[in-house]
């Protein structure tokens, strides 16, 4: 399928699930996570959800990266971009006009000290590759990170067979978590 159909559908799949649902499924990827060796590194970067766009709720992700003591980075949207910026107690959260949480501001971190990526997503295939809104935010983020940044995908579905339109400039993921499943993508 392309990207335009992905999304369509997606969206529509996202839409018809309840909030119960959403929970159950976000405590899912976030236990899933725990199952993927990702754990030897110090920057975690992670979105916070558009909970109006019912996008894997985080805040389980978060408790257990907080839990094993590692340093958190949220992103923020600077026009065509995004910044980062460490996750601290003092840290204080905005609704941006997308409606997603962002720190105000805070000790902005470079992309290339960030070890691991949690991707946000409508729908990835079983090539690691993946569909977002279509700004092309987290493709320009990724392609600034260090070669050897671990890019986890967190998705509510399983994988489809095949994106029918991938560009040499997406970037694909190395993981994609969902509530039943991981996938890797890293060669062995």
């Amino acid at each position: 399928m392309t990207k335009k159909d992905l999304r369509l559908d997606f969206k529509k799949r996202r839409k018809n699930i309840s909030r119960q649902f959403l929970a159950s499924a976000s405590l899912g990827i976030a236990n899933n996570v725990l199952k993927i060796p990702i754990w030897d590194f110090d920057f975690y970067h992670t979105f916070l959800p558009i909970s109006n766009k019912k996008e894997p709720d985080t805040s389980y992700l978060l408790s257990v990266l907080q839990g094993k003591d590692k340093n958190i980075v949220l992103p923020k949207v600077s026009g065509q971009h995004l910044k980062h910026y460490f996750l601290t107690d003092s840290t204080k959260l905005k609704n941006s006009n997308w409606n997603i949480p962002e720190p105000e501001d805070g000790i902005e971190i470079s992309p290339e000290k960030i070890d691991v990526v949690f991707v946000p997503l409508l729908a990835f295939d079983k090539n690691g590759n993946r569909v977002g809104y279509g700004k092309g935010f987290y493709d320009n983020f990724l392609a600034s990170c260090r070669l050897g940044t671990i890019k986890v995908g967190l998705s509510l579905f399983a994988p489809v067979k095949k994106i029918t339109d991938v560009l040499e400039t997406d970037i694909p993921l190395d993981y994609c978590v969902t509530p039943e499943k991981n996938y890797s993508f890293v060669s062995k």
